[in-house]
């Protein structure tokens, strides 16, 4: 019997891809919806609004966040958003055209907050800002306007992390993006999925799927540069010491009030001897 013809290169390599997509795919489900559970993001009946700027992170939220509605322990629905700003050069029909195909419920909002940051803002000055408010109470208005009891913003761990120490080094607190919070009027509950996922694994997964990106410079601001200066600072950390950031992580996770500073959190004015010590 004549031995089995070893498979071509050209094959091996396709299937070596194709393993390698399918256990990526698997992992940015496992972690978004680990997430999910972790943090009670998204109940029975919930109508949860994905907010879809046209970059990868929303886009890969939005496809996660449907492939996971389909063996979800609980019914939820979803309504894909975009606010289209009026910038110029913004491809209006990208979005709408790729989620027709897609066959989800969606919503496109339309309001120039462009020519309003302009005007407002001096040129050669970050925008950034007073944009991202405007934006944030519009989605809010258009969020009850449609029923939605979620909002989902595509924010990832690493955004997460790069949040962290930009409030240690220029806001002086221990903070960061929750991945679950209620807005300061107390009407909207705002959630992210894609909290433990890995922007890497983001990018990748765009190219795999070959999402419709709309680059985020259209309006043309200048770029956080404390913000990019931080995340390459990240970027650093954990080419020189892998792994730090995930320890970095899931510390966010054990806080420790009793060992830190923070009077409003913890009693230290009436410690005494003899009381039970904490870790």
């Amino acid at each position: 019997m004549r031995p089995a013809a070893a498979p071509r290169p050209g094959l091996r390599d396709t299937r070596r891809e194709d393993h390698e997509n399918n256990k990526l795919s698997k992992r940015l489900h496992r972690l978004a919806g680990q997430a999910i559970a972790d943090f009670d993001m998204i109940g029975e009946g919930d109508r949860v609004m994905v907010c879809l700027s046209g970059g990868k992170d929303s886009f890969g939220m939005l496809d996660i966040l449907l492939g996971l509605q389909k063996r979800a322990p609980v019914r939820f629905s979803i309504v894909a958003v975009n606010l289209d700003q009026r910038q110029p050069g913004f491809p209006a029909d990208v979005l709408p055209t790729y989620l027709q195909k897609l066959g989800v419920e969606y919503h496109i909002e339309t309001e120039d907050t462009y020519s309003t940051v302009q005007r407002v803002i001096p040129d050669g000055k970050t925008k950034c800002s007073l944009c991202s408010r405007l934006r944030r109470g519009i989605l809010y208005r258009v969020a009850d306007e449609l029923g939605a009891t979620r909002i989902a913003l595509g924010h990832h761990r690493d955004d997460i992390l790069a949040t962290f120490f930009l409030n240690i080094f220029y806001g002086g607190q221990l903070k960061t993006m929750p991945p679950k919070l209620v807005s300061d009027d107390g009407r909207h509950v705002v959630i992210r999925p894609l909290a433990y996922v890995e922007e890497k694994d983001l990018i990748r997964w765009a190219e795999v799927q070959q999402y419709p990106i709309i680059p985020c410079n259209l309006c043309g601001s200048q770029p956080n540069l404390k913000r990019a200066e931080t995340r390459e600072m990240l970027k650093l950390w954990e080419k020189r010491f892998p792994g730090r950031l995930e320890t970095i992580f899931s510390s966010l996770g054990r806080v420790r009030p009793s060992h830190l500073m923070d009077r409003t959190l913890y009693d230290f004015n009436t410690l005494r001897s003899g009381d039970d010590a904490e870790d």
